[in-house]
């Protein structure tokens, strides 16, 4: 053949003109496999650190904390090197780092983080008591040999402002206490005292459960014992519990229990705090219902914030299993990465699962399909923390509390301008003004009431001219608003109700996970309408109506709640003008 014959040959075709294997017509053999090369340092790294845990792709969460606990970011060689380890595709590992808040990846040509991190709250009641100047003082007294970034919600609103030093978290923060903290290496959670497995015990925990194991209770009288008290879902979502109990258990075995300890609304800690005091009193709690609907095992989902309760459970769980008392069922712990989405369920269940937090459509229910396809039976914390009492007690004990037609008890976590916040357990139906003047000393010294989130973040903002509503299921949604998880934040005189609605939505903007446009868009656009000068508020109400009704999940639906309720109640702040757009009034307060 004619070497400047120019018909194409099997060696060198051509495409379009274009040479596909040009110069010597054989392919180019590549020295190494596409995509990152595993580090052989690296990898023995990542065994050592992993020794003989198991691979399985739902603990990657928890073996992308083990990373990130010891060298303090997560490494592009470590993560390929866990990809390998793992037998996951390197994508996978890396979508699921870059989702978490807490997880900091660092390619290998880039310096490390400092070894200490000191994150700030900013969220309402820690901005409110001024984080915003304490972000600046330590960001200008620590850098560069601590880096100090501002972090969302940490439980810790009734102790604000709070920050968190290494996985220590420190309350009532100054700029003082904190560098003195950092200055002793003060980075590791902080135990409260609490009632152990042997004091529990010697109080009479765990014989309801013993009798359910031993056969002496029946699964349909507990059920039926806490649909007579009409307990419902105190994690927001307010759903009957034990008719709840009745579906999952109706549902085809095998089947799982998963526990949502991530209350990353803002302005709730009431879960941190029966899990810091008596977690046992919770702990017999679930495997109550992990009985009752025979789930295989449970899976205790803890927000990432509460790293001394979760200090508390590995130490107290076993004390549980040695006993005997979880014999019907396994219990895992695990860690979520600071994501406030994974406070919705099925988000939770797919971070349990080792994926990114993004909700699920429904149907099906988490009830038919939920964690690992399995029908799921899923519980708030302060939920299964009362199945004792109401069955020792009976259903009337639980419905004999309350006020104004409303039954049963609450777990208010108050924060905000009132004397003495923190969480108190108050009758359903309680009245703000009841909550405040009784439970709480009264307002702080010079502030006036003006206004409070019944809710927290999501559940709307009501004036004190309406401070007689019942705070109670289905009592404050013909006002827009609900009560949700009880996050009670107080405002004052002193407060801009503008900066308040943006503060709560740049939280949102920050904690869309970014799967829905209505959502993830809408929250950004919203913040940048009210970071303007003047509110465009036809626009607003547009992307209120959209993100309401397009919105996959609860965050996107609620998220312009705040916006809502200050366009409604709170227009001198704003003072609107006459096109109908608004503008900031003259003489308000700084922003916080």
């Amino acid at each position: 053949m004619n070497m400047h014959d120019p018909r194409p040959t099997k060696a060198n075709a051509t495409h379009g003109g274009r040479s596909i294997h040009p110069g010597s017509g054989r392919r180019k053999t590549r020295e190494t496999p596409k995509g990152r090369q595993v580090d052989p340092v690296a990898l023995e790294e990542v065994r050592a650190l992993l020794g003989d845990r198991p691979r399985r792709p739902d603990l990657l969460i928890e073996h992308l904390h083990l990373l990130q606990d010891r060298y303090h970011c997560l490494h592009a060689r470590h993560l390929a090197a866990l990809a390998h380890e793992m037998k996951l595709a390197l994508v996978e590992v890396y979508e699921v780092a870059s989702f978490y808040a807490h997880f900091d990846i660092v390619m290998d040509d880039e310096p490390a983080p400092p070894p200490v991190t000191v994150r700030v709250c900013d969220s309402l009641t820690c901005a409110m008591m001024g984080a915003e100047r304490l972000l600046a003082e330590l960001k200008n007294t620590l850098e560069p040999n601590v880096r100090v970034v501002r972090a969302p919600c940490m439980g810790a609103c009734h102790n604000a402002p709070a920050t968190a030093i290494g996985h220590a978290l420190h309350e009532h923060a100054t700029l003082e206490s904190v560098r003195a903290a950092v200055a002793k290496g003060d980075t590791h959670p902080h135990v409260p005292d609490y009632k152990d497995f042997e004091r529990y015990r010697s109080e009479g925990g765990y014989t309801l459960l013993t009798e359910c194991l031993d056969g002496k209770r029946q699964v349909e009288d507990i059920i039926k014992t806490l649909e007579d008290s009409n307990l419902r879902g105190l994690g927001g979502a307010g759903f009957p519990t034990g008719r709840k109990w009745r579906f999952v258990r109706a549902e085809p075995a095998p089947r799982l229990m998963a526990i949502n300890a991530d209350e990353g609304e803002p302005g709730t800690f009431k879960d941190r705090h029966y899990l810091e005091t008596d977690p046992h009193r919770f702990l017999e709690g679930m495997l109550i219902g992990a009985w009752a609907v025979e789930a295989e095992a449970v899976y205790v989902y803890l927000r990432d914030e509460y790293p001394h309760i979760r200090e508390i459970l590995l130490a107290e769980i076993p004390k549980v299993q040695g006993a005997g008392l979880a014999r019907h069922t396994q219990i895992h712990l695990r860690r979520g990465a600071g994501a406030y989405i994974c406070g919705e369920e099925s988000a939770m269940l797919e971070s349990i699962e080792g994926k990114r937090g993004l909700p699920r459509h429904k149907p099906p229910f988490p009830s038919q399909v939920g964690l690992f396809g399995r029908p799921t039976l899923i519980n708030n914390v302060e939920t299964v923390f009362w199945v004792r009492d109401i069955v020792e007690k009976g259903p009337e004990w639980w419905a004999s509390h309350g006020r104004n037609g409303r039954k049963g008890l609450r777990s208010f976590s108050v924060s905000g301008r009132v004397k003495d916040p923190g969480v108190k357990l108050a009758p359903a139906g309680i009245t703000i003004r009841e909550l405040i003047d009784e439970y709480c000393g009264g307002m702080a010294e010079g502030h006036t009431f003006k206004a409070y989130l019944p809710g927290g973040a999501s559940g709307g903002i009501l004036p004190a001219s309406m401070d007689n509503i019942p705070l109670d299921f289905g009592t404050l949604e013909p006002h827009g608003c609900f009560i949700g998880s009880a996050a009670v934040v107080v405002l004052s005189d002193k407060d801009d109700m503008r900066e308040v609605a943006l503060n709560l939505l740049k939280f949102f903007e920050d904690e869309s996970c970014g799967q829905c446009t209505p959502c993830r868009v809408g929250t950004e656009k919203a913040v940048h309408l009210m970071e303007q000068p003047r509110w465009d508020e036809s626009l607003l109400n547009e992307l209120t109506k959209v993100m309401t009704d397009a919105s996959i999940c609860g965050l996107g639906q609620a998220a312009m709640n705040p916006v809502k309720q200050v366009l409604k109640h709170f227009r001198d702040d704003l003072a609107v003008a006459p096109s109908g757009t608004t503008t900031p009034a003259p003489g308000k307060p700084a922003r916080y």
